[in-house]
């Protein structure tokens, strides 16, 4: 998907034809760029097709919109300011086979500007209703495969079986934390996340929507807040519901010290806490037990202030049967 990547679509889509895995297809749909960006896309061959939106739909909508054209087994999402590096798609697909009914697969993000610090280590989930990216900002380290909560949709990998059935990225999401709504979907259909150590990208980060912008501020806080109550079972929701807001309060008592953040994150959360989203993707019956739920997020706040992960335990490679497809 491409807004307005300017300097970056270019290098994004080299980085795909120069994959040690060649078959493979790639629908890039481009969301009314008006900044010349895909005047600057190199030649492309018969794996491109090319999707121009004429409007801005978003992030969730357009990335809908190519899983629908996409004719593969699993589907793999880069942003416009990511660089996957040579052999990123082949690493991803062999990570499925690191746990049993695995359907997403989360990339190691280096910072593209900083390359000594991580970009994301995949997305974790506090029971609080937090999400984080870990590692964001760390010093680069030695790291191994492991169970995430779910991938960051930057450089994520999706079983598109799975994807398509739960209607892929709730669309009134827009942009921001769509990522971690759809991993809690899958969570609780049963499905689990490989966050591979060596399906790498280098992310820009916030390149477009700026990191700390009022969109982004604003879309942060009212998606975190919608992703908690649609997706927080029952008992859970009547458990966790009173450290929720009383965390959101935080975020808001925070966000009064720090420069042009206190209005966005006070609209995201009145529209968060008293408006829900508009779109209703498939919900399945619920398959995971609420204790593979509560061991899948996390529960220490210090995970969250240091962007930790929430599972270190190093996987190793397993057969799984199930598996369809390579690309």
């Amino acid at each position: 998907m491409n807004y307005n990547a300017g300097e970056y679509l270019r290098p994004c889509v080299e980085s795909l034809l120069s994959q040690t895995l060649t078959n493979f297809e790639c629908i890039l749909v481009d969301n009314g760029s008006t900044d010349g960006s895909l005047a600057t896309l190199p030649e492309l061959d018969h794996r491109f097709t090319l999707i121009e939106a004429g409007e801005n739909l978003g992030f969730a909508v357009a990335n809908n919109q190519a899983a629908k054209h996409a004719k593969a087994s699993w589907i793999a999402l880069l942003n416009p300011d990511a660089f996957a590096r040579a052999d990123w798609l082949e690493k991803g697909l062999e990570a499925r086979n690191r746990l049993p009914n695995t359907a997403m697969v989360g990339s190691t993000q280096y910072l593209a500007l900083e390359p000594e610090k991580f970009d994301g280590l995949g997305d974790e989930y506090h029971a609080f209703g937090i999400a984080w990216r870990a590692g964001f900002g760390k010093p680069v380290i030695e790291v191994a495969d492991r169970e995430s909560f779910g991938p960051c949709g930057a450089g994520a990998f999706y079983d598109r079986d799975v994807f398509q059935l739960l209607d892929g990225f709730d669309e009134s999401f827009f942009c921001y934390h769509e990522d971690v709504d759809l991993a809690f979907r899958m969570r609780l259909a049963g499905y689990r996340c490989v966050q591979s150590s060596e399906a790498i990208i280098d992310h820009v980060s916030s390149a477009i929507s700026g990191r700390a912008s009022d969109f982004a501020v604003y879309h942060g806080t009212r998606n975190r807040i919608w992703t908690f109550f649609k997706n927080m079972p029952g008992p859970l929701l009547f458990l966790l519901a009173i450290p929720h807001i009383l965390s959101n309060l935080a975020f808001l008592a925070v966000s009064v010290f720090r420069k042009g953040r206190f209005q966005p994150t006070f609209r995201g959360m009145r529209h968060g806490f008293f408006t829900r989203p508009k779109t209703r993707p498939t919900k399945l019956t619920r398959q995971a037990s609420l204790r593979d739920i509560l061991g899948a997020m996390g529960w220490n706040p210090l995970k969250v202030v240091k962007r930790a992960p929430v599972k270190t335990e190093r996987l190793v490679d397993k057969t799984v049967s199930g598996l369809r497809g390579n690309s």
